[in-house]
């Protein structure tokens, strides 16, 4: 009797993003990831939490390569996008290759109108006007406040609206996926959640995977796939977003939901030793 072959199984689908171990040092000096590891899934929201300071920012501008306009270099470790070791690479040929970054702060072009600046992410676009064209009224569906802002002036306008310029400008240059940093800095709660709502609709209608920076881990949690947890340069926990957000020590000290063991965050002690996933 001839055995039955077992069926074959597909190979998992890489991640579009994969940062192996990296170390990033500023100044030559100043050593600021101490070996971070993290993989983004092809049309996932991954999101990467942490206090003020933890190395968020430092880490996206790793993988954008915006590290060396401020003393700053990856000396260890290896990133990967789209199957391609991409460290050491400019800015630029980031853009080219489907990564963009959304920076902290917004950094709209303030004496530029608002659709002026949308069209500048379409800069290293080839392919007509037509299509670029079509594609900033795909961006006016997503935010219809921008059409009706679109010929004013970028410094102008007030943040949220900035925030969705600077989101809309990425977008424009039809990337694979876009590192956002602190999008709801600044803004209104009920603002925030819109700029959440519509990145979580722009992942699931045009495919683009995100890589999220976020102090506000609570509303992070709520659309992300998948989460890490920064603190002080390295990667202390991580996992699928619903079970962080179950987490006792994530609740507890991330979430704001108390304890009750703990009197304060003063008591350093007591919160070095609650943070169980340190020990």
């Amino acid at each position: 009797m001839n055995a039955v072959a077992p069926a074959a199984q597909s190979a998992p689908t890489p991640p579009i993003l994969s940062l192996k171990n990296i170390e990033v040092i500023y100044d030559h000096v100043i050593l600021v990831l101490k070996g971070v590891s993290l993989d983004v899934a092809e049309g996932g929201i991954v999101a990467l939490l942490g206090a003020n300071g933890a190395g968020k920012s430092t880490t996206l501008k790793a993988i954008s390569n915006l590290l060396h306009s401020e003393r700053g270099e990856v000396t260890k470790g290896a990133i990967n996008f789209k199957g391609e070791r991409v460290d050491g690479q400019t800015p630029n040929s980031m853009v080219r290759r489907g990564c963009v970054h959304v920076m902290e702060g917004r950094h709209c072009f303030g004496h530029l109108t608002v659709e002026d600046n949308l069209m500048t992410g379409a800069y290293t676009r080839r392919d007509g006007g037509a299509a670029i064209r079509q594609d900033l009224e795909m961006i006016y569906g997503y935010f219809p406040r921008l059409k009706e802002r679109r010929q004013s002036l970028a410094g102008y306008i007030s943040g949220g609206e900035q925030q969705m310029t600077a989101i809309g400008r990425a977008l424009m240059s039809r990337p694979r996926m876009m590192l956002l940093d602190e999008p709801s800095m600044g803004l209104a709660p009920q603002l925030v959640e819109q700029i959440f709502e519509i990145t979580k609709r722009i992942n699931e209608e045009q495919g683009v995977s995100v890589l999220l920076a976020e102090q506000n881990t609570n509303m992070a949690l709520k659309y992300a796939n998948y989460g890490y947890i920064l603190e002080t340069g390295r990667v202390v926990l991580d996992g699928e977003a619903k079970a962080l957000r179950e987490n006792a020590d994530v609740a507890e000290f991330y979430l704001g939901v108390g304890g009750g063991e703990r009197e304060s965050f003063r008591d350093v002690k007591h919160y070095k030793r609650r943070k169980r996933w340190l020990a």
